[in-house]
């Protein structure tokens, strides 16, 4: 979804408007993550980009779009340009560490599992 929205109508109220575009965020992300999986990824990811406009987007968070929705309803801005597009994602393998120590008496072995 690459979309500037307009945050003015003539008949629709602004708060209004800024749920509603919430709403269509939600529900585009909802409808990629049903999408189904390919067996190599482990879930589906989005890069996101915000800005007043397409040449000012910058990377954000998926996690503070709404935040961003909020800015530019707080600045009074005509418009924002929101970009979220879906990719692959991956899980981090897990890691095991194994640590000896060697005193003269005893064998001491420390395992930890790092995410």
């Amino acid at each position: 979804m690459k979309k500037t929205f307009a945050l003015s109508h003539p008949k629709i109220n602004i708060a209004r408007l800024v749920e509603s575009i919430k709403h269509d965020v939600k529900k585009y992300i909802k409808r990629e993550r049903k999408k189904k999986l390919p067996k190599d990824i482990d879930f589906w990811d989005f890069d996101c980009k915000y800005g007043h406009t397409e040449a000012l987007a910058e990377t954000i968070h998926m996690a503070t779009i709404n935040k961003c929705i909020d800015e530019a309803e707080r600045l009074e801005l005509e418009s924002f340009y929101l970009e979220i597009m879906v990719k692959p994602g991956y899980k981090p393998t897990k890691t095991e560490t194994i640590t000896v120590t060697i005193t003269e008496d005893e064998v001491e072995v420390d395992t930890d599992t790092e995410d």
